[in-house]
């Protein structure tokens, strides 16, 4: 059985980071709500169990609490932060709000000898970000690291449980990454043999155990994440998987032709090529709202896909790629949140379909993804394409929908790409596009005046789309792509770029 370290999730800002580090170390990891019953942990047969940090006081008066029998688990526990304060308090130490709160960089120094600090030096900068403090330890654990203001780690070294007040998981703790090892191999006696190419000969094997003779569809978008779930299938089960790759009408220039010709030709896979662009866009016709346009998009493309679903014979399965944070999300513990705004990829196929679900990459973050996409020999240029939206251009234009409006976009957003690449800059950036603004501003150009369209300019860096900085690309840069935009996309006489993050901007202005 495959070995794994369950993470369980207090509400804390880096939960992810944790796992992604774990998973980087050659372990499988799996993050899960911090009030899972403890028969369902047991089920996962964890090599080790991490508790998160989170933004509670531990003694407040809705402060999350796991399961009591984890404190029973026999295995190795490692608490981070809220998580570390959790373990203090339930075996008997005190937990105080301290008069010194620690935010941000800090040092500690290691006291005495502790498998968690093995070939480390005695001092070590660490990420802090903590308001409370172990005054007193629980009977039968010692200190094995201190800060100027408070206690760095602990450790019951009989029952393997150890706890840190600071973030490992963080860039900001150097060593971090080292220190996880550590409770990985020395503590838990990870293998750590959890690798793209074994997970990729797994997947394979557990498709073809679920779909069996049966035949399976999927809907194409033309990223790397229905890419590569649909190579993994077809990998699992050949010619039984149609795929069904939908133009909307919004997507990139020439996108519709070429990506068919690149699944065809190149990926050798059985695609249906649906041109619904003429019904999306009647139906788009004088919608300005951005949660309208989605909804209408939304429905238009199940219509269409159950469409063509229903002409391919004898078809049980329906294939998506679905991805680890979207699985996260679903089963959050921060409680109901505001809609912001749909999810950009469409989903929610009709019950009377009754078709089964196979998501081969639902265990996996991006990066992971891409990987699996090298082991399948998938073209760099697929892999490394950049996340767009499922609405497509519909949601990178302000305002409505209309052909001319899409036209200008297009020609923008290539210019945009074009000089991107270029530059050498496409594949270290999350996102880079073209948007199109509902304004008009005066312009010279030749010696006439113009009232013209406003094309802004967008790029960020991310790990996953769930927070995002945005990128300073070089004026000169900047100052050739609005000089191409201006005198080739007719129509647009001013450029601007949007220098702002998620949080408090989301990636996409739709």
């Amino acid at each position: 059985m495959r070995e794994a370290i369950l993470i369980l999730d207090f509400g804390g800002q880096y939960t992810q980071l944790i796992a992604r580090r774990i998973r980087e170390l050659g372990t499988y990891s799996e993050i899960l709500p911090y009030n899972s019953s403890w028969e369902v942990i047991r089920e996962h047969d964890p090599s080790g169990i991490i508790l998160s940090g989170g933004p509670q006081s531990v003694f407040a008066e809705d402060a999350p609490h796991p399961d009591p029998q984890i404190y029973d688990f026999p295995g190795p526990i490692l608490g981070i932060c809220y998580g570390m304060q959790l373990l203090a308090r339930h075996f008997g130490g005190t937990v105080v709000p301290s008069p010194e709160r620690e935010y941000g960089r800090a040092q500690i120094e290691t006291m005495g000898s502790s498998p968690l600090f093995e070939a480390l030096p005695l001092q070590l900068e660490v990420w802090m970000s903590h308001g409370d403090r172990i005054e007193s330890l629980p009977p039968g654990f010692t200190g094995i690291a201190r800060s100027d203001a408070a206690l760095g780690a602990m450790a019951s070294s009989d029952r393997k449980i150890y706890g840190v007040q600071f973030h490992p998981e963080v860039a900001h703790t150097p060593q971090g990454q080292k220190i996880l090892g550590n409770f990985l191999f020395n503590v838990c006696q990870c293998r750590g043999d959890w690798t793209m190419a074994s997970f990729t000969k797994s997947a394979i094997a557990q498709i073809t155990s679920q779909v069996g003779s049966s035949r399976a569809i999927c809907g194409l978008s033309g990223g790397v994440d229905s890419t590569v779930a649909a190579i993994l299938v077809s990998q699992a089960i050949g010619e039984r998987l149609t795929c069904i790759f939908v133009d909307n009408g919004l997507l990139r220039k020439d996108e519709f032709k070429g990506v068919l010709s690149t699944f065809r030709e190149t990926l050798d896979l059985n695609v249906v090529g649906v041109d619904a662009s003429q019904g999306f866009l009647d139906l788009l016709a004088g919608v300005k709202d951005p949660e309208e346009k989605r909804k209408i998009i939304g429905r238009e493309f199940i219509r269409v896909f159950e469409i063509e679903a229903k002409k391919q014979d004898q078809t049980e399965f329906l294939v998506q790629g679905t991805l680890y944070p979207d699985v996260i999300e679903s089963v959050s513990v921060k409680g109901p949140s505001a809609v912001i705004k749909s999810h950009h990829n469409v989903g929610g196929l009709p019950e009377d379909m009754h078709l089964l679900l196979v998501e081969p990459l639902r265990e996996l973050f991006k990066d992971e993804v891409r990987a699996v996409g090298r082991e399948l020999k998938i073209p760099e240029d697929l892999i490394n394409r950049q996340p767009f939206p499922g609405p497509g251009l519909a949601v990178r234009i302000i305002g409505e929908v209309t052909p001319p409006r899409l036209k200008d976009l297009r020609e923008a957003d290539q210019i945009v790409e074009q000089e991107i690449k270029s530059a050498g800059l496409y594949t270290q950036i999350w996102q880079s596009f073209a948007i199109l603004l509902p304004i008009k501003t005066v312009g010279v150009m030749g010696d006439g005046r113009t009232y013209e369209d406003v094309i802004a300019i967008r790029a960020v860096h991310s790990l996953d789309g769930m927070t995002a900085d945005w990128v300073p690309l070089p004026y000169d840069l900047l100052g050739h792509i609005s000089n191409r935009i201006v005198n080739e996309v007719h129509g647009v006489n001013r450029v601007v770029y949007d220098v702002s993050s998620k949080p408090p901007s989301t990636i996409e202005w739709e």
